[in-house]
């Protein structure tokens, strides 16, 4: 297993280079740029070309590559364009709300999607599995901001039972309970189309295994139908399960973009926002970088935990 990881570190390494390399140009090759957005309307030519000169906007495009690349070497993300604060000052800044609102997402998604996967897969072609099934794919067809727009509309202006954005109140006592209060529903929003997929999927793998010999033996043994179904069956359903669980975290990246812009959640979805807005590549790129960073990890771990779920596989 450690060599087996070790490979993957190593081979990562050409694969984030790529990433980098792609990341640049398509970010570069975006309409517009920096100091137009910097500058005031009425800046002269002048004006425009000394900005590009001092950002070194003016070098060619790989010359800018390979000086971004020797300053990720030394750990270094550079500066932002718009604001010209360090990149990983911004950076730090915002990684952790995201966290909770990803983390807290998935944690909802599961708590819902597994339960009912397993539900909908052992009452096959009952009204609940209808139910289920169409809870799923209602999940997955709203998008996240008409969802996200919809959940503001019902339980923040109409019930006044959550806020309606920000991470926390302005000038109100700050603390867990307030800024619960204004996660739990970017959480909710982000975490539906999690569930909805995932539901499909703990269903359908479910499925394929409640028919097999060896739990129909478990059965004749006279084992509750709960624990045959949560213990026997489940556990060799996982495999499906655990691939699934390692395309969300790329899912979730694209999802909480927008909405974190949706309900205000000062994360990195909204400073990717604000930063293709203002055409700040530094920032940009470093969140490309992380962006790619985790989701190689993602697809790693989930190796990992096939093995754990299946001793029988084994690397090397």
């Amino acid at each position: 297993m450690f060599q087996y990881i070790v490979r993957r570190l190593l081979i990562a390494v050409p694969v984030l280079f790529g990433v980098t390399i792609f990341s640049f140009f398509i970010v570069n090759l975006a309409p517009g740029n920096p100091v137009e957005m910097q500058l005031n309307p009425d800046a002269t030519a002048a004006d425009i070309a000394l900005k590009k000169e001092a950002l070194g906007l003016n070098d060619p495009i790989y010359v800018q590559y390979i000086r971004w690349l020797e300053n990720l070497v030394r750990g270094d993300f550079g500066f932002s364009y718009s604001t010209h604060e360090p990149v990983m000052g911004l950076i730090g800044e915002r990684l952790i709300p995201t966290i909770m609102l990803m983390g807290t997402a998935l944690l909802i998604a599961y708590l819902i999607a597994i339960p009912i996967g397993i539900i909908s897969a052992t009452k096959q072609y009952s009204w609940v599995d209808y139910l289920t099934t169409s809870f799923s794919f209602l999940g997955i067809s709203i998008p996240h901001f008409f969802l996200g727009l919809g959940a503001i509309y019902v339980f923040a202006i109409i019930f006044h039972l959550v806020p309606t954005g920000g991470m926390n109140t302005l000038g109100g006592p700050g603390g867990f309970a307030d800024t619960f209060s204004h996660l739990i529903l970017p959480a909710l929003v982000l975490g539906t189309g999690i569930a909805g997929n995932m539901v499909r999927y703990v269903r359908s793998s479910l499925l394929e295994i409640l028919g097999h010999d060896f739990l129909r033996t478990a059965r004749a043994k006279g084992l509750k139908e709960f624990i045959v179904v949560n213990k026997h069956a489940l556990r060799n359903a996982l495999i499906p399960i655990i691939t699934i669980i390692g395309i969300d975290i790329p899912l979730l990246i694209g999802g909480a973009v927008v909405t974190e812009q949706i309900f205000q959640w000062p994360g990195l979805g909204q400073l990717t926002i604000q930063s293709i807005s203002s055409r700040d590549y530094p920032t940009l790129m470093a969140l490309n970088f992380i962006a790619a960073i985790t989701v190689l990890s993602s697809n790693l771990i989930t190796d990992i935990l096939y093995s754990v779920a299946d001793p029988r596989i084994k690397y090397h």
